[in-house]
């Protein structure tokens, strides 16, 4: 059966993004590897996080493509109609999103960053895609941009600033729907955020996914 996501334009786009993001990957760890011990890990988990991604402006921390295609998966088989992400980068996740909104009929996917060049990177390869009129970018703070107008939301990724997953979830908490998918990438880098969603009594149940990733579920 063909699909958004493995058809023309998006999947050649998606092919050359994850090459263009794997080449930064790798530069990105050559220079963690020769820095000082005491600078900020990924993230910002010890430092100023705006100052680190700033600097990283031009990197795509991206999802993996295995990432991509559980985003895909998981908003197909669910339905789902409203999709919020934190942390736009290069719009490789987003680009998994829309596509998995367009092949479901149609829907939003609501997703915020506050650095402007990666804004204008996310919005260029949208168009390339035939995909922006399924995304609502939203630039700023995603403490601020986050805060209010949402509507009932279906499946959730967080791939922005480490330490902010809780903050994001809590704003995010009321308006999942039951039964809502959180995708955390690199959650590890934020204990809080693992401890909120691994206690069955906050109302989650959750799972490390492929090494890298949270996956949880609101279940109440």
């Amino acid at each position: 059966m063909m699909n958004t996501l493995t058809t023309a334009p998006l999947a050649p786009l998606l092919k050359k993004l994850f090459a263009e993001a794997e080449a930064t990957t790798a530069k990105l760890h050559q220079e963690r590897a020769n820095a000082p011990a005491d600078a900020p890990a990924r993230g910002g988990q010890s430092g100023d996080y705006l100052a680190f991604y700033s600097r990283y402006k031009d990197y795509h921390l991206a999802v993996s493509p295995e990432t991509g295609n559980l985003m895909y998966m998981l908003a197909r088989s669910m339905a789902a109609r409203c999709a919020v992400e934190f942390g736009t980068s290069f719009g490789i996740s987003t680009l998994h999103l829309a596509a998995a909104l367009k092949d479901n009929g149609g829907g939003r996917v609501i997703t915020t960053e506050f650095e402007p060049s990666k804004i204008a990177h996310a919005r260029a390869n949208l168009q390339a895609a035939n995909l922006h009129d399924l995304v609502e970018i939203r630039e700023g703070d995603a403490l601020e941009t986050l805060a209010q107008n949402l509507p009932q939301i279906d499946l959730v990724l967080l791939d922005g600033a480490k330490p902010l997953y809780l903050k994001v979830l809590d704003l995010l908490e009321p308006r999942l729907r039951e039964g809502a998918m959180i995708v955390a990438d690199n959650a590890d880098w934020c204990p809080e955020y693992l401890a909120r969603v691994r206690d069955p009594q906050r109302g989650y149940l959750s799972v490390p996914f492929a090494g890298d990733v949270e996956l949880s579920m609101r279940a109440a």
